[in-house]
């Protein structure tokens, strides 16, 4: 059985990309993120200690999107998938999606965003 948490929509300011302005004058990017895992006992207890904390969630993300400059989302997304898989072994699998809603691009566009899966090879039970 696998359980999902969702926090959707963590606005942050970074300054990645590979453009000169991009580094210097920064730019919004939101993470949305996907955790599966088991939290029926969390559920069964009511419990927080059962389960992964969203709050710790969204300040993995925000350390990194907030971080040193990359200037790939690409790796953004990379770093925040692995970083939360090693927080918490309770974890399967997470999916982290970074968009850059203001990105360099010369046509009307609605969103670009990149998307990081990690997951263990099998569930824990």
């Amino acid at each position: 059985m696998a359980d999902r948490i969702e926090l959707k929509g963590l606005e942050c300011f970074g300054y990645h990309g590979v453009f000169d302005h991009e580094k210097r004058d920064g730019q919004k990017f939101i993470v949305d993120l996907t955790c599966w895992l088991n939290f029926q006992e969390a559920a069964a207890t009511d419990d927080l200690e059962k389960t992964v904390n969203y709050a710790d969630l969204a300040d993995i993300a925000a350390d990194i999107v907030e971080g040193p400059a990359r200037d790939l989302i690409e790796t953004v997304a990379t770093e925040i998938a692995d970083k939360i898989m090693a927080s918490d072994p309770i974890l399967y699998a997470v999916e982290v999606t970074v968009h850059k809603p203001d990105a360099p691009i010369e046509r009307t566009f609605h969103d670009v965003s990149v998307v990081a899966r990690r997951s263990r090879k099998t569930e824990r039970r």
